[in-house]
């Protein structure tokens, strides 16, 4: 029983280290402005680190940054997007009036290449185009769509996401996070086609059938911040893409992309009103300030910090048991560990919390998972890495055997039951006592008697 009770108290705590590996996590550090969007997630891509958030985990309509997971349907979706052609109708245009759509200049009886509504999808935001994509990966059925894209969110790790159609337009149901939108870039950004597209002012195409089959049409993007032809002050250089929002519910949404000094980060900004409290529109588009102040802040004041934590030195130590001549056994990070922070923080200033059992039992392989290590600075979590034996060691058969009876010999359960005993045998002893007392007595009555 005493064997079962370890096995299992094993079988726990390694269950419980195990899931507690993190591979990355959020350190919001001191920015030098107050963004206006509800909420933001800056990422740092090169080593998947959050370097600051604002209300990440807050629900928020993702206006047409719903487009970033439509393309990921349907790019999975359609095998060939060069050669598939598909044909605007009149009955799925008609679905699109009196909403206040974003358009792109699609034709009833166009027929376009997959590729080419992908495109007119994301530079400038067609909802036209976004619908009929849909439609033809679900066969007709655009709520099949909608199903793929909340499944796709769910196998992505978003726990705070409901898509409710594939354009972006408002619905109750409709709704995510930045964190989570930062994860669905993420996914796209790896994909065929989709940096590309993004990142692209300007884009020319021409119908591949219909009545204006051959004819050039030109399409402009929505992203100020990648459009220098427009001489906006919110282009900035380094961006790249990669997709644009708006609704009167949403406010104003901005997810891009940005690489300079070596360095690319994503950032998502969403719902920076587009009026004021007296109900007057706001000119400023606060997104696009926001992101690019974010840019140039992370650019100027963050820098790599290489192996905070590496995996050929020593961090900590656990007590070791039935090992012959070694009674304790060191431990290392299971993988070196680096992270973007302020450029004036060195090494001393991360401070390592420990989480090692007390004890441990030989036998041990090189690699095991002993405890974790969370690393933080200023009081932000950096991340937790697992601890792992340095070395594999065997369990010594005498110390084990004799530890076994030390345990069995002082265990709770063998002294409890040794009491009882003890108290059985002078429960015995005085029952002996007092009946041999009686019967000595009644031996005297019956001598008596005789006389």
């Amino acid at each position: 029983m005493k064997k079962k009770l370890l096995i299992l108290f094993s079988l726990i705590l390694t269950i419980c280290v195990s899931s507690s590996f993190i591979t990355a996590s959020a350190a919001t550090f001191n920015i030098n402005f107050q963004p206006t969007s509800a909420a933001i997630e800056l990422v740092n891509l090169d080593t998947d680190t959050i370097v600051y958030q604002k209300n990440a985990d807050v629900r928020r309509e993702p206006a047409s940054t719903t487009k970033i997971m439509t393309f990921i349907i349907a790019s999975e979706h359609i095998k060939d997007l060069e050669g598939t052609k598909i044909t605007i109708t009149k009955e799925v245009m008609n679905t699109l009036l009196g909403t206040g759509s974003s358009m792109s200049n699609i034709k009833i009886g166009d027929q376009l290449t997959a590729l080419q509504l992908l495109n007119c999808m994301l530079i400038p935001s067609g909802n036209d185009a976004a619908l009929f994509l849909a439609d033809y990966v679900g066969k007709g059925d655009v709520d099949s769509f909608v199903d793929m894209m909340n499944q796709k969110a769910k196998a992505l790790g978003c726990t705070g996401t409901h898509f409710a159609n594939p354009h972006g337009l408002h619905d109750d149901n409709h709704y995510t996070t930045a964190s989570d939108l930062a994860k669905i870039t993420k996914y796209a950004m790896s994909l065929p086609h989709f940096t590309e597209i993004t990142s692209l002012s300007r884009y020319s195409y021409k119908p591949v059938g219909g009545p204006d089959a051959g004819k050039v049409r030109n399409l402009s993007t929505t992203n100020l911040l990648i459009d220098k032809n427009t001489g906006s002050q919110y282009y900035y250089q380094y961006a790249k893409g990669i997709k644009t929002g708006h609704t009167d519910e949403a406010g104003y949404c901005l997810v891009s992309s940005a690489t300079a000094e070596g360095y690319s980060y994503l950032c998502v900004a969403l719902g920076s009103p587009d009026i004021d409290a007296s109900g007057k529109a706001i000119k400023t588009r606060g997104e696009m300030v926001d992101t690019k102040k974010l840019y140039q802040w992370a650019f100027r004041n963050l820098e790599l910090k290489k192996d905070l934590v590496s995996s050929a030195d020593s961090i900590g130590e656990v007590k070791l048991n039935n090992a012959w001549n070694k009674d304790k056994l060191l431990l290392v990070a299971e993988k070196s560990y680096s992270a973007m922070l302020p450029a004036n923080v060195s090494a001393s200033s991360i401070i390592i919390t420990k989480n090692i059992p007390k004890s441990i039992d030989a036998p041990v392989k090189k690699g095991q998972v002993i405890g974790t290590a969370t690393l933080s600075y200023a009081n932000q979590k950096l991340t937790t890495v697992n601890l792992v034996a340095s070395e594999s060691v065997e369990r010594s058969e005498l110390l084990h055997s004799a530890n076994a009876v030390k345990a069995v010999f002082t265990s709770t359960w063998f002294i409890v039951i040794v009491a009882i005993i003890i108290l059985l045998v002078i429960i015995y002893i005085i029952l002996a006592l007092i009946y041999n007392r009686k019967k000595k007595n009644l031996r005297k009555v019956k001598k008596y008697r005789k006389l």
